[in-house]
């Protein structure tokens, strides 16, 4: 069943029967993390850029139309659109950017960013630093997106003199945004502050804003730095576009004064946080009573040479009990002897603060196990597309799981037996996603509101049901 044909019609559940083999190969989409950061990055440049290989969901589709708000112009070549001029999409074919050097040709504009976090804080500090008598930039989104918290960015903007007022709850979006006031030349330079410890996309947001500025900044980072992958992804992709910032461990950060280059052609490596389920999958796979039909699941897109955190999902699998093997571009994973022979996973304690995404999946994981999982230092889920904690608590509980839920944990003792279940996704694409392999505890599952994956995966569950063969019906 595919749902990114039939978003629009939002069914409201969709029940997936038990699972009794797995295996196959699976192409990964696009990964939304790089995805955004380059049509963010492209816009801002100089010259054109052509992205391959863009994911077609509704984040990505959020920041298109926001670029396109903003007179960005963008051309599809190759695509089947379904439609016809300005309805561009993202997908299989290219997408060709004419870089705006830093400056909107647009700079009055009311943007509509959904719940896309890698949309509302980047361009949130980008437009920011834009000047001209008529900057007014009105930037809302969802009301998740309302209880998100922005303060700690928009505190650093204004400390560089950005102009940014808040509409709603002070800390919190919707945001209006006025004409930058930056530090001229001959001011000495202050470092710019930023908390790491409630979300790593303010620094991301402000690694790429920074060289809007027009002189060479610094950045400090007050207190830990959660989920730093992905910082390490944002510095990645920089790179690409010309600007080489200099990291010093991780609590400061030197931003050159230079302009984004266009790269020319950039591929875009399909996402390792949606590789996580399928790969749990295939591990998944010796444990079922008709094991001996199940085989290994590869993904294909992205693989050892990965520039993406949650590629070291990897070692979560294996330290369960997983067998996986790599290549530059793929991975393939199956249920390693020891685990295949006791009939189960081991339990997992571990910091998981470096792949908070894909630590959803590691949860699901644990009613596998024979034993208390402890998930650490997974704080950053409280502030995500829902409360991911209490959500997955509560999820996981209508299983037959114990579950202890604390403030940046959860330990998971796995069902006595296991219990059917109707499954609450929270609007949240990976609620869906992860509880999906609770089909492969043996029990038959309802999943509500089932469009959501259209977030991050809109075909989610067609390609489930091709390593699995088990076809979900609304």
């Amino acid at each position: 069943m595919s749902l990114g044909s039939e978003a629009a019609a939002r069914p409201a559940w969709l029940d997936l029967a038990p699972v009794a083999r797995v295996g196959g190969v699976v192409r990964m989409p696009g990964s939304k993390s790089i995805s955004n950061r380059l049509l963010l990055l492209s816009a801002l440049a100089a010259g054109r850029t052509t992205l391959r290989d863009v994911l077609d969901s509704d984040d990505t589709r959020v920041m298109l139309q926001a670029l396109r708000t903003l007179g960005v112009t963008l051309s599809a070549q190759a695509l089947e659109t379904g439609g016809g001029a300005g309805d561009e999409k993202a997908g299989a074919g290219e997408l060709q950017i004419e870089g705006c050097a830093g400056l909107p040709p647009v700079q009055q504009a009311s943007l509509f960013l959904g719940n896309a976090g890698t949309a509302f804080r980047p361009l949130t500090a980008a437009l920011a630093m834009a000047r001209g008598e008529a900057v007014d930039y009105q930037l809302s989104g969802v009301a998740r997106m309302h209880e998100r918290p922005i303060g700690d960015l928009v505190d650093a903007l204004r400390g560089l003199g950005c102009v940014i007022d808040y509409l709603g709850e002070p800390g919190f979006p919707p945001l209006r945004i006025g004409a930058a006031k930056l530090r001229q030349a001959a001011q000495p330079v202050q470092p710019v502050l930023v908390r790491g410890d409630v979300s790593s996309q303010f620094l991301s947001a402000l690694l790429m804003a920074l060289p809007l500025s027009g002189r060479a900044q610094r950045i400090e980072v007050v207190g830990e730095l959660i989920s730093k992958p992905y910082v390490e992804l944002t510095l990645a992709l920089m790179r690409r576009f010309g600007i080489a910032v200099v990291r010093h461990g991780w609590q400061a950060f030197d931003v050159p004064a230079q302009n984004y280059q266009s790269p020319g052609t950039v591929f875009v490596e399909g996402d390792a946080s949606s590789a996580s389920y399928f790969l749990a999958a295939g591990v998944l796979g010796g444990l079922l009573p008709q094991a001996a039909s199940s085989t290994p699941v590869r993904i294909e897109g992205v693989g050892r040479d990965s520039i993406q955190g949650d590629v070291r999902f990897a070692e979560v699998l294996e330290r369960m009990g997983g067998q996986l093997r790599m290549g530059p571009n793929w991975i393939e994973a199956e249920t390693g002897p020891t685990a295949r022979r006791a009939g189960h996973l081991q339990p997992l304690d571990m910091d998981l603060n470096h792949i908070p995404d894909a630590a959803m999946t590691a949860a699901v994981l644990a009613l596998f196990a024979q034993g208390t999982s402890r998930l650490r230092n997974i704080g950053s889920w409280r502030v995500k597309e829902t409360d991911r904690i209490a959500a997955m608590a509560c999820e996981l509980r209508k299983l037959g799981a114990q579950v202890e839920e604390g403030a940046d944990f959860l330990a998971i003792t796995p069902p006595r037996v296991w219990q059917s279940a109707s499954i609450d996704t929270y609007d949240d694409h990976r609620m869906a996603m992860c509880f999906s392999l609770a089909a492969l505890g043996g029990v038959a599952l309802r999943i509500h509101d089932p469009a959501c994956v259209g977030k991050t995966f809109p075909d989610y569950f067609a390609a489930l049901a091709s390593i699995t063969g088990a076809k979900g019906s609304a």
